[in-house]
């Protein structure tokens, strides 16, 4: 029955699948942010929880088992992974990396993708400046040493100035290899991902998200009270048209478990935004007005990463009539964390786009944690709920064909 779970009724077994955003580290990198932050959360609202190993046979997962609200539950949590096709294409030496900056540019500026972007929240489109500022300063200072040394290797002989040149790749490298602390590569790759096909899915992806609407089909038509997707940052858009695929092809049934979907800190309008996202935008479309399930958007304001409390649908301009979803609604980071919480984590803004996934020391109305393991759907725990009122619902996107 979908979303239209009755009221009353207490989830017992639940079934959730993870989607990551473009992220090349192992799966059970999550399960070990998901032990330690339920933890930290149960220590707090004073519920049990407990970590289990996973009854998964195709992919990675874990089994909770939690005490909330005078009711027991059992989750599977898997990861629908997708790191595999992440590493690949980040698998690009210096020059590549370049030139992936030199066709990314020029495809969101070109598009006029970018200046739209900016009209949303200015967060998302630094985060997918630095990279490219970032890069070019490093190529910057490379040629400047080579220049600096290139002027001590004239004195010997002005031809061995440009001797100088043997430092640039070298820096370079170093760079390269201390990307774990500076990110630009990682970001790079990350937008180059989507801009490659000027925002269509590259056929590696699409055949991955054939697999997981077969899994979460499967997994409706089982004893689960609940299955409930979870999309973080780019895989909220994934989620949006995997669950698009799921109802079309009438794989919810009427009598299953409740469907849920919640999209996390989401980047939507950095691929809708772009001219070949017709997909994504007809899936954006469709999944709005439908009844099957119930879609809770939660960003923050916080998140300098996210397109924060911006409702994808309308924004990206396809909002239909009778669109219903999503609930959009704020995790209102600098609410929900203490002062002395949020003075040590707002510098941190990688860290902050994963706080959705993690404990909160002054919670509001949203916990991770009660969501993916507590005795309500994700309908009953949010029927009724406002919207945040500092949405932003226009249509801002230049591109909004549904159809090639």
């Amino acid at each position: 029955m979908s979303s239209n779970a009755p009221v009353n009724a207490t989830v017992r077994c639940r079934r959730v699948f993870y989607i990551p955003g473009y992220d090349p580290i192992p799966p059970r990198r999550y399960r070990e942010l998901y032990r330690k932050e339920s933890a930290a959360q149960a220590g707090i609202f004073g519920y049990e929880i407990s970590i289990l190993p996973s009854e998964a046979k195709a992919r990675f997962g874990w089994g909770v088992k939690a005490g909330m609200d005078g009711a027991e539950v059992e989750t599977q949590v898997e990861v629908l992974v997708w790191s595999d096709i992440v590493k690949d294409s980040m698998d690009q030496g210096i020059l590549a990396t370049y030139a992936q900056l030199v066709r990314t540019a020029a495809t969101y500026i070109g598009t006029g993708a970018l200046f739209r972007l900016m009209r949303l929240r200015k967060g998302p489109v630094i985060a997918a400046l630095y990279p490219v500022g970032f890069l070019l300063t490093q190529l910057g200072l490379a040629l400047l040493a080579a220049r600096i040394i290139g002027q001590a290797l004239a004195l010997l002989h002005p031809l061995a100035a440009w001797g100088g040149l043997v430092v640039v790749p070298l820096i370079l490298e170093w760079f390269r290899r201390m990307d774990g602390r500076f990110f630009a590569y990682y970001l790079m790759h990350d937008y180059a991902y989507s801009a490659r096909h000027l925002g269509a899915n590259p056929p590696e992806l699409e055949a991955r998200m054939a697999e997981f609407t077969a899994e979460i089909a499967l997994a409706l038509q089982g004893g689960s009270d609940e299955v409930l997707v979870v999309g973080h940052s780019s895989g909220a858009h994934l989620g949006v048209s995997i669950l698009a695929d799921l109802i079309r092809a009438g794989q919810v049934p009427v009598d299953g478990p409740a469907l849920s979907f919640l999209s996390l800190g989401q980047v939507v309008p950095m691929v809708s935004f772009l001219p070949r996202a017709h997909r994504l935008r007809a899936d954006l479309a469709y999944l709005s007005t439908r009844e099957e399930l119930f879609w809770l958007d939660v960003t923050a304001p916080g998140d300098g990463c996210a397109f924060a409390l911006c409702d994808p649908v309308s924004v990206s301009g396809v909002a239909p009539e009778g669109k219903r979803w999503p609930l959009v609604i704020s995790a209102a980071f600098t609410q929900s964390l203490s002062a002395e919480r949020w003075r040590a984590l707002r510098w941190r803004f990688f860290r902050l786009h994963f706080q959705y996934l993690c404990a909160f020391d002054r919670p509001k109305d949203y916990d991770y944690f009660r969501i993916t393991a507590g005795p309500q759907t994700l309908a009953q725990r949010f029927t009724g709920r406002p919207p945040s009122k500092s949405r932003i619902e226009r249509a801002t996107s230049g591109h909004t064909s549904l159809a090639p």
